[in-house]
């Protein structure tokens, strides 16, 4: 990927030319403003000074024995103060001199020229404001022109400035604005920096986390900052999922180093049996005893490998549209009578409590019927001669309770999250239980998370409890709450 396509420099090109644009539109309407205020300014200062001087030049012309040369003495002495204190050239038309006389001695003896619009602007006897180079000036200046009143001694006006005096505010305030521009792209650049650096890195991390991952590497982790942000939660959920996977890759290891164990075991009884027997190491009045051996082991490899499909089926059901209501205790009276010759085979009682009345229960039929011969056959199977099986079913609340319990070895408290694994057996089991596979409760716990119920597992004093729960039916509910 190019260094110039990623989020950095996407939102660093982004808030910049937001910044960028905001300035330009701000600048352009201020520079407008303010420009069409000095000019206005300009015009009324210089069209009032030109009124000043228009008035006196009148008074001067209108008295009693005028000097008709050149310029009166007064006159020259009044324009030349007012000219150099405004720093305006102020141009009078003397109707006795033909022409326009100013004080001005850079434009002396040069031909004045009247611009047509400032002509019929005057002519009009409206007030002219503009640029013009009045034909006696380099560079066009801004000059505003009164005209002449009527029966009036002297004639038009012209108060002209230079351009530059007018413009130097306008022009200061556009440096300013140019480093001011400068210094919020300064800091917009820094910010963005800031933050997208914030944003990018922990992006990065997950992004190498993941290659890692790819490579068969769960232990990355994406160092946790404490943020409450978008970010903070993505990385909180980032190392959440690295756990998961970590686990289920650890899940998945041992559940082939188990199923490697499970498959060895029976496939090396049969192989080395069937190659004593073909080598005549095993003599022929023996071979009866190892041949059934053999189709011992054929049978409990064949029950891990119907186990394991069922496992795999159960995985990938979806119960929510298989769910049906059916009657829990009817179908535990026929666990129970189906388990009827191994618990007598081992010399057990058994305790039923189970109500007499249909407990409604909604779920699938034969999975849970599954369970409840697991249990069974589990509590049957570890439990200690003649010895006495419970077996119960009760209601609480919207719930139906199934509870299996039997009187045997008690089991350690670290040892009970582990008996719903995969191919989980104690040391002590493994020996007692040789055609266990250790995927009977993972079958129970499947089932149950599939219905979305729960079961549990206690151990104390030598007595062992399953309990889980089964979603009553919804008629079976309704008619709890009205009995309540």
């Amino acid at each position: 990927m190019s260094r110039f396509k990623g989020i950095y420099w996407r939102q660093f090109i982004v808030t910049v030319g937001m910044v960028a644009l905001t300035l330009v539109l701000l600048g352009t309407s201020f520079f407008a403003l303010t420009y069409s205020y000095i000019l206005s300014e300009k015009r009324q200062d210089l069209e009032d000074k030109a009124n000043i001087i228009y008035q006196m030049a009148e008074d001067i012309y209108r008295q009693p024995s005028p000097y008709l040369g050149l310029w009166g003495s007064e006159l020259r002495e009044m324009v030349d103060v007012a000219q150099r204190m405004s720093n305006v050239t102020f141009l009078i038309w003397v109707p006795s001199a033909n022409g326009f006389i100013s004080t001005d001695t850079s434009v002396g003896g040069l031909e004045l020229t009247i611009p047509a619009a400032m002509n019929e602007k005057l002519q009009t006897g409206g007030t002219f404001a503009g640029t013009s180079d009045l034909g006696i000036y380099e560079k066009a200046r801004f000059v505003v022109a009164v005209p002449a009143r009527d029966n009036a001694a002297v004639g038009p006006v012209l108060a002209v400035a230079d351009s530059s005096s007018m413009m130097g505010m306008w022009h200061a305030f556009l440096g300013i604005f140019g480093m001011t521009a400068i210094t919020v792209l300064l800091i917009a650049f820094v910010a963005t920096a800031g933050t997208a650096v914030q944003q990018v890195k922990p992006i990065r991390d997950m992004a190498a986390a993941a290659r890692r991952f790819a490579e068969g590497n769960f232990d990355a982790r994406i160092y946790d900052t404490g943020r409450e942000d978008e970010i903070g939660e993505l990385t909180e959920a980032f190392n959440a999922m690295a756990d998961s996977l970590q686990r289920t890759e650890q899940q998945r290891r041992e559940f082939i180093a188990n199923i490697s164990h499970e498959l060895k075991t029976p496939m090396t009884t049969i192989a080395g049996y069937a190659d004593g027997i073909l080598d005549g190491v095993i003599p022929p009045e023996e071979e009866e005893q190892y041949l059934r051996i053999i189709s011992g082991e054929s049978r409990r490899l064949s029950r891990l490998v119907r186990r394991m499909l069922d496992v795999s089926q159960l995985q990938s059901l979806d119960l929510i549209k298989q769910k049906s209501a059916f009657d829990l205790s009817e179908s535990m009276r026929r666990v129970l009578v189906s388990m009827e010759r191994k618990i007598t085979g081992r010399g057990l009682d058994v305790d039923v409590e189970i109500p007499e009345d249909p407990v409604m229960v909604l779920g699938d039929n034969d999975l849970l019927t599954q369970v409840v011969y697991n249990l069974l056959e589990n509590a049957a199977k570890f439990a200690s001669p003649n010895s006495t099986l419970y077996l119960g079913l009760a209601r609480r609340g919207e719930k139906a309770v199934v509870t299996v319990r039997n009187r045997g070895e008690t089991i350690a408290a670290e040892e009970l999250p582990r008996l719903f694994e995969r191919f989980h057996k104690s040391d002590k089991s493994r020996s007692a239980d040789k055609d266990g596979v250790g995927l009977g409760l993972y079958i129970v716990r499947t089932i149950l998370e599939q219905h979305r119920e729960t079961i549990t597992a206690a151990s104390e004093d030598g007595v062992t409890t399953f309990t889980f729960t089964v979603q009553l039916a919804e008629e079976v509910r309704k008619n709890t709450h009205k009995e309540a």
